[in-house]
């Protein structure tokens, strides 16, 4: 169940990197770096607006709140959208998680995705991309039955529909995967903002290793 030419002897890449687009920041999810991340992007996002005391406590609230559960959740990394489309700002997360191995059989790429098809709520596929083949599960969420993931835009306690778009990537001669787990509540302009998600997916570029993976 091992993917073609995977024979394990290979060095797994050291890190990866990622495209994002202008305006969207990194949140340091790590109980000790939290606080300081948070207040540095609220300060960044209210800069010369002195009037709005309450709208950045809320702001800070909730981003504190995000990085707690993206945390928790076992993420390594949270990205949030601060873009711009004139004076609103349009809210995304990208939440980073390295899943461990699984025990025993380890399953293919289409293997997962087929076994995965089964829930009728997900929309799953294979894509091809430059870092190599990767299961993309789409979904709505924000509702009881499929609650929104940890690091999404809003308070955990809040049930905004969302549209959400996983991405599971081997990592090469790791036997583990990386999970980009993309979200927003903008289910007006879902395809759009899906279109986006995809793109930056597909600009993930493994670093490191034995040097033949980028």
């Amino acid at each position: 169940m091992t993917e073609p030419g995977e024979q394990g002897t290979a060095a797994p890449p050291t890190d990866y990197r990622l495209l994002l687009p202008e305006g969207w920041f990194r949140v340091h999810i790590d109980p000790e770096l939290r606080e300081r991340s948070v207040d540095a992007l609220v300060s960044r996002q209210f800069e010369g607006v002195d009037n709005a005391p309450h709208l950045k406590r809320q702001l800070r609230d909730s981003l504190l709140a995000q990085a707690a559960a993206a945390f928790r959740d076992g993420g390594i990394e949270l990205y949030l959208s601060l873009q711009k489309a004139g004076s609103l700002t349009i809210p995304a997360s990208l939440l980073v998680t390295l899943l461990p191995p699984s025990g025993g059989s380890r399953w293919t790429v289409q293997e997962t995705a087929t076994r995965l098809s089964a829930q009728r709520e997900l929309e799953v596929s294979v894509a091809e991309l430059s870092s190599g083949p990767a299961v993309r599960i789409r979904r709505s969420t924000g509702h009881p039955d499929l609650p929104a993931p940890p690091g999404a835009p809003g308070s955990p306690d809040q049930a905004l529909p969302s549209v959400t778009v996983d991405y599971q990537l081997p990592v090469p001669g790791a036997g583990t995967s990386l999970l980009l787990t993309f979200s927003t509540p903008l289910v007006q302009i879902a395809e759009a903002m899906v279109q986006l998600f995809d793109a930056v997916a597909g600009s993930l570029v493994w670093v490191g290793g034995d040097g033949d993976h980028e």
